[in-house]
Formats: structure tokens, sequence, C-alpha cells
């Protein structure tokens, strides 16, 4: 079971979290680190995982590893899922 979702990674930001969710549908990103030798992949991984409840390890970069726009699957979730948690991470505001 894996759900993928389409992202906007904010790098070098002064807060990690889920930022929003823009009009077109893509999930805005904020990680602290620069996107300098993968690190800004590794800590949206990260991000996400925290915030979506899974293992940073079930986060995968599909497309756009060196690029902001990104998208992402998930493991363990569907897409159903994916979106419930979403929604609840952005209440939280997480």
């Amino acid at each position: 079971m894996k759900a993928r979702l389409d992202i906007l990674v904010r790098p070098r930001s002064r807060r990690a979290g889920i930022v929003g969710l823009r009009a077109d549908g893509k999930l805005m990103v904020a990680v602290t680190a620069a996107p300098e030798d993968g690190r800004a992949n590794e800590a949206v991984a990260a991000v996400l995982g925290e915030s979506l409840r899974v293992r940073a390890r079930d986060v995968t970069i599909v497309r756009g590893a060196r690029t902001r726009a990104k998208q992402v699957e998930v493991a363990g979730i569907d897409e159903p899922e994916l979106r419930r948690r979403i929604e609840r991470a952005l209440e939280a505001g997480e």
C-alpha cells in the first residue's frame, strides 16, 4: 500500500513543518536544511514522516530530487488515509 503526493519544498526556512496546501493541490513543506548534498531531501522525509505519523524511511522522493517541486511516495498508507493525515497535520499546525 503506497500513496503519492506532490509537494513544494521551501528550504532554509526558520521553522520546519507542513506550511499549507496550494490551490493546485501541492503540499508546501518547509525545512531548515539547505539544499546541499541531499540534506533538504532528508529533512523533507523527516518532516513528512513526523507530520503524517509514518517512519521517515517510508517517505521516498520519486521525482524532483534536485528541485523544489517534488513527488513523494509514502509507504504503508493509501491515498484516502494520506489525505486525512494531511488535513489533521494542517489543523494541528505541524
